[in-house]
């Protein structure tokens, strides 16, 4: 049996946001069951804390999609700290997760919103378009760039909301995703998208890692090293970001619990 927390991640209501399974083990699992309940959880992630040895307020965290194991969540990193914070009696307000990205660190303010300390992730411009690109997003960007998703820059909000993608081209190109991004208009520095049909998540609701590659982009563009952020999916999510020296950058919101209860492995 598995205690099991289904929390809707940078959102501050229920049925908003990126839901998340956490998963809080004794031990580690095998990775193939580990899979297998990523996957029948069907969220765009499911992520499984473990005690770091030794450690009072470090867990071990790995985080799997409907269809493969990936190597940086955001918003299950976040929802695990609210599962840790505000169910399981972590004291204190700071928690460490070790990672396949290094260590990661969430703190909580007073006001109950979290922030990760993540790795900044800047792209690098691409000489030209990828062939398909366009035709793959339903739109034209008129700037591509690439560091572990493609990202595609448009002039206007409008523009990114009324992108139609063809989710099978966008799986063939060989990146985790495809972020769309322009800037944002009144206090929202920038909005996005992001598209990862090629592991098993067509549109994400809200992602964090994903911003660890649009922070460093958006600073340099503003000439502002604190940005407020959106990504304008269905569901939405509101996103407090900060680019800091030493190549890491903060991305904060708030979460909420959805449902709580036991995943019966191995039970009839």
């Amino acid at each position: 049996m598995i205690r099991y927390f289904h929390v809707d991640a940078f959102a501050q209501t229920p049925f908003a946001g990126n839901p998340a399974g956490v998963c809080p083990l004794e031990t580690a699992l095998p990775a193939a069951l580990m899979q297998q309940i990523a996957t029948e959880n069907s969220l765009a992630e499911t992520a499984f804390l473990v005690p770091h040895a030794g450690a009072p307020a470090e867990y071990d965290i790995r985080w799997f999609t409907p269809t493969v194991e990936i190597d940086l969540c955001g918003h299950a990193t976040l929802a695990s700290a609210h599962v840790l914070f505000t169910h399981l009696g972590l004291p204190g307000s700071e928690v460490i997760f070790h990672s396949q990205s290094g260590p990661l660190r969430v703190t909580r303010e007073g006001s109950g919103r979290l922030t990760l300390d993540f790795p900044s992730r800047p792209p690098q411009l691409l000489p030209e378009m990828p062939a398909g690109l366009a035709a793959a997003l339903g739109g034209v960007p008129h700037a591509v760039l690439a560091a572990r998703d493609l990202v595609a820059v448009f002039a206007t909000e409008a523009e990114v909301a009324a992108l139609r993608p063809d989710f099978a081209a966008i799986a063939a190109f060989e990146y985790v995703g495809l972020i769309a991004t322009a800037p944002g208009e009144g206090e929202i520095d920038f909005v996005s998208r992001f598209f990862a049909p090629r592991v098993g998540v067509p549109e994400d609701p809200v992602t964090g890692s994903a911003h660890s590659t649009l922070i460093p982009f958006w600073a340099t563009e503003l000439g502002k090293s604190e940005l407020r952020a959106r990504q304008i999916s269905p569901r939405g999510g509101d996103l407090w970001c900060r680019l800091r020296e030493g190549g890491r950058v903060d991305i904060s919101g708030y979460a909420v619990t959805y449902s709580v209860g036991e995943i019966m492995v191995g039970k009839g």
